[in-house]
């Protein structure tokens, strides 16, 4: 059976190719960003390099995209190669069983049109992050994510708040089951990391400051707490520039990583010798990040966005949920109950451990990724 993988290049990409690698399906991989090979096994075939010109550059094209993008996505037909015409090309050249796109905005919008054209091949949709959540509140995005779901026969999520949503929005397929964006965490590998909470003394604080991520006001909550904090190391990773330039400005003794500075393997690590993970954010999905502490017993503080974040922590018990993303008082409460009661932290670490062999571990989501594959080919 023949899989075409439709994504992105990213981390969770290629641990969910790892999933597949002992199976007997070819595997294809169609670089639908443009951006690259995929550093990936050797049997996985990629389909990269595809975006041509078809007329010289002319000039005004990066303005009418950034200003007129409606009016750009009708006129860039006429001037290159587009996705719809690269897979087009792919599907007569390897005609797949299946196509698996993951993620919706990037990965699933530009294939539409071709998808209506073969509906005999079945499509698989990974719902990630913020695809349903955040973008159906926007007319244009709402009306497309129902044109795609109307399409999709099997769905998957990582959380099951999206699979409702879904439900709500044209969406009649069969859902195949929620395992996280990344699959599972090799658990055996990771404990050797695994400090006691004893000995950890770090403040670990998700950096994003974007439309959808509100690292600022963690650090402004954490700024409010010098005394609570004078024994910690705080430190913040994957700083948008927002907040590197809030911890400079106002001198605070903060370690911070830019954006890519750590590898995921050296923020996994980390998380095995953090105290307190910190994430906070108006829009997500089951935050990989979250998962990552909770495997590596970091006591999470989430916010919970649509309420997906309750679905692995229990407030008061292995964590401290965030109701109110934008509330600075809200996170300062949280961080002061958790450094107060170092018991709870305790005994959420060994919550927190069942949880990740339960739920978390790379073999058991392994079984689930290619039985998912087993039921949707036969």
């Amino acid at each position: 059976m023949k899989i075409l993988l439709v994504s992105m290049s990213s981390i969770h990409v290629l641990r969910w190719i790892e999933n597949l690698k002992d199976t007997n399906y070819e595997l294809y991989w169609f670089d639908v960003l443009g951006r690259g090979r995929l550093e990936t096994q050797q049997t996985v075939k990629q389909f990269t390099g595809w975006r041509k010109r078809k007329l010289p550059y002319i000039k005004g094209e990066y303005f009418l995209r950034k200003r007129y993008s409606s009016i750009y996505n009708k006129v860039i037909p006429y001037l290159e190669v587009t996705e719809n015409e690269a897979l087009e090309k792919i599907i007569l050249e390897i005609k797949p069983d299946l196509i698996h796109s993951f993620e919706m905005q990037s990965c699933s919008y530009p294939i539409l049109k071709t998808m209506l054209r073969h509906t005999n091949i079945k499509w698989l949709y990974s719902c990630w992050g913020t695809d349903l959540f955040y973008f159906m509140n926007f007319e244009e995005h709402n009306y497309k994510i129902r044109n795609v779901l109307k399409r999709v026969d099997f769905l998957h999520t990582d959380c099951n708040r999206d699979f409702q949503l879904a439900k709500k929005m044209n969406f009649s397929g069969s859902f195949s089951g929620v395992i996280p964006g990344g699959t599972g965490y090799n658990l055996k590998e990771l404990e050797p990391f695994v400090f006691p909470s004893s000995q950890r003394k770090i403040i670990l604080v998700k950096g994003y400051e974007h439309n959808l991520g509100r690292g600022l006001n963690i650090v402004k909550a954490l700024q409010s707490l010098k005394n609570e904090i004078k024994n910690y190391e705080v430190i913040v990773f994957g700083s948008h520039q927002k907040v590197i330039d809030y911890i400079e400005e106002n001198e605070l003794n903060f370690s911070f990583f830019k954006r890519h500075e750590l590898s995921h393997d050296e923020l996994v690590k980390l998380m095995g010798k953090a105290l307190i993970y910190i994430g906070n954010s108006i829009s997500d999905g089951m935050p990989n990040t979250l998962l990552e502490a909770i495997v590596m017993r970091a006591f999470p503080i989430q916010s919970n966005p649509g309420g997906v974040s309750e679905e692995i922590i229990i407030n008061g018990e292995n964590g401290f949920l965030t109701q109110n993303p934008e509330s600075i008082l809200e996170i300062k409460e949280n961080i002061i109950k958790a450094l107060s009661n170092l018991k709870l932290i305790e005994i959420a670490a060994k919550k927190n451990k069942q949880i990740a062999l339960e739920r978390l571990d790379y073999l058991g989501n392994k079984l689930k990724v290619i039985e998912m594959y087993k039921t949707i080919l036969g």
